[in-house]
């Protein structure tokens, strides 16, 4: 859908009342339509039963109509069968069937066969795409968690090409299920320090798990359950206070980040300076003015100084460890080396992005 179909979306779905609906299985909401359609039944035969002396019976010589008659004349008629054998005769009797007996059929026949072929027919559809979701579930990243943070870090996976389809939310609270549905993610609702809910997530084939509860002890306990389910998945954990850093990677997370420690940097680097303050927030927001990015190493940059490359190195990557621009291990750049940069959030004629224009990487084979 292009950019005006989207905002005509948009603009359909303002002001909607989108009601919260029960969850119901298929057989209550079958047997309470029985029971509309049964309803329905009883009042038909009861009004032809009151007004038996309207109608004629062609089959019975003393031409009279029986209670019996009438339940037989009411199932043949809300049935549209139609047999004749017992019809209107008064102008009462007739006009009672075409402005009472007739709606009453129709209505009989919508509530017991078409509204439930439509239930049975959309919970096995439901049914089929989740059995399909589930098979295509692989190498995906679970966020547990669906707040502010949440939110953050799938609009940065997503804004650098992760298709949704990829991202399984878990998260037990009604309000953050709507948010992840409107955003167009699926959700496993329930409690993420439950093996069985993180199961259903499918967390043991995971590429990647991003926890970000509001309390730390469920963030370790959920670091705990996803670490005994899938040994090998990058988890990247949040945590409001510092002391519990070293908790939760010993609890298996492979990266933690501290929200209330990095809210505090920001506050007094704006006090000290609000123009750098600025310039981090600017960091931090994607899409726009400069980014923080990690990149290959191109063929035409191995050898040299990482001071001399048309982005901003800031780090380089050497056999899984981190070093500093200025760190004497990386005064030349070798093969293999990855590159933490800061360059234009996007492209600029005066400042383009090395790497996307079909430049050989330095670890691709010659």
């Amino acid at each position: 859908m292009d950019g005006r179909g989207l905002d005509a979306a948009a603009a359909s779905d303002r002001g909607r009342v989108d009601l919260p609906e029960p969850e119901r299985s298929p057989v209550w909401q079958l047997a309470r339509r029985l029971l509309l359609a049964l309803g329905i039944l009883v009042a038909t035969v009861a009004l032809v039963w009151f007004d038996r002396d309207g109608y004629n019976d062609n089959g019975d010589p003393t031409n009279t109509v029986s209670l019996v008659d009438a339940i037989y004349y009411t199932t043949v008629t809300l049935s549209t069968t139609g047999y004749g054998d017992i019809a209107p005769a008064s102008q009462t009797a007739r006009l009672v069937n075409a402005f009472v007996i007739t709606p009453l059929r129709i209505a009989f026949l919508v509530l017991l066969i078409g509204t439930t072929l439509e239930v049975l027919a959309s919970q096995g559809r439901e049914a089929l795409r989740v059995l399909r979701w589930r098979k295509r579930m692989g190498q995906h990243v679970v966020v547990i968690g669906y707040g502010t943070k949440g939110r953050s870090a799938v609009d940065v996976l997503v804004g650098n090409g992760l298709p949704r389809e990829s991202v399984v939310v878990v998260d037990a609270s009604q309000h953050a299920r709507e948010d992840a549905h409107d955003d167009g993610f699926a959700v496993v609702i329930g409690d993420a320090t439950r093996r069985e809910v993180l199961r259903r997530a499918r967390v043991a084939d995971a590429d990647q798990v991003i926890i970000t509860t509001d309390r730390d002890d469920s963030n370790v306990l959920a670091t705990l359950t996803v670490r005994q389910l899938n040994p090998d998945a990058k988890i990247v954990a949040a945590v409001r206070e510092h002391e519990n850093v070293p908790l939760i990677r010993q609890s298996g997370a492979d990266s933690v980040i501290t929200s209330s420690d990095a809210v505090g940097r920001l506050l007094g680097l704006s006090t000290l300076s609000p123009t750098l303050g600025t310039v981090m927030e600017d960091l931090l927001t994607r899409g726009e003015g400069l980014e923080v990015a990690e990149r290959d190493l191109l063929v035409a940059e191995v050898g040299k100084p990482p001071q001399s490359l048309p982005d901003q190195v800031i780090a380089v990557v050497r056999d899984e460890n981190v070093y500093r621009y200025f760190d004497p291990v990386v005064t030349r750049l070798a093969r293999g080396d990855r590159l933490i940069v800061v360059r234009p959030a996007q492209e600029r004629p005066w400042a383009p992005r090395p790497g996307t224009h079909g430049e050989t990487s330095a670890d691709e084979p010659d």
